[in-house]
């Protein structure tokens, strides 16, 4: 895939042109699912969410009917994999509500003796995270959006650099001290 080529795919897109979305997703289809992988990592073993899952549902936030697409003037390809990471961020904080509200009773489901138990500290230390995530975007959005790329959707910093046109080294610096930040809103190392 070209950087380019996802580019004026999305620039079509923006223009109207119906078919430029069933273009798009065979270009960002395997680095979509690249991202989902590395997020899902993280998360509660018994987790239902898979991957392929986690990247159709993005998909569909970003690119999907009118009335629900997230999509709005996309500046390019490292746009388009930020407005991604935050969809997968919501769709992960989502269930982890979902989840929560329902561990106590709610909308009981049988369960064979085999089945993995809810993680209940992974649903917590998701949402504590997004907690803080929130309000460390009220005070420096653009370092909460790196936040969201690191963490959320598990980019390198090489390509979290690409993404908000900043350089490696910048992205180095101001992760440290995100995650400096992060651990003290959360209370851990």
């Amino acid at each position: 895939m070209r950087v380019s080529d996802v580019t004026v795919v999305l620039q079509r897109i923006e223009a109207g042109d119906e078919a430029a979305s069933a273009d798009l997703l065979p270009l960002v289809y395997a680095e979509l699912r690249r991202l989902a992988r590395s997020r899902m990592r993280s998360e509660a073993a018994g987790h239902t969410l898979q991957p392929t899952a986690l990247v159709h549902e993005a998909y569909l936030r970003l690119i999907g009917p009118e009335e629900s697409a997230i999509s709005g003037g996309w500046d390019g390809r490292g746009h388009f994999f930020a407005a991604a990471a935050e969809a997968m961020r919501r769709i992960l904080i989502e269930s982890a509500r979902r989840r929560r509200s329902l561990k106590r009773g709610g909308d009981r489901d049988r369960r064979a003796l085999g089945d993995p138990p809810e993680q209940e500290e992974d649903i917590d230390r998701l949402l504590d995270t997004d907690a803080a995530l929130r309000k460390l975007e009220s005070q420096d959005p653009d370092l909460a959006k790196l936040v969201e790329l690191r963490f959320f959707a598990g980019l390198t910093v090489e390509e979290v650099a690409a993404a908000l046109d900043l350089s490696p080294r910048t992205v180095k610096r101001r992760w440290a001290f995100a995650r400096a930040w992060l651990g003290r809103e959360l209370g851990s190392d």
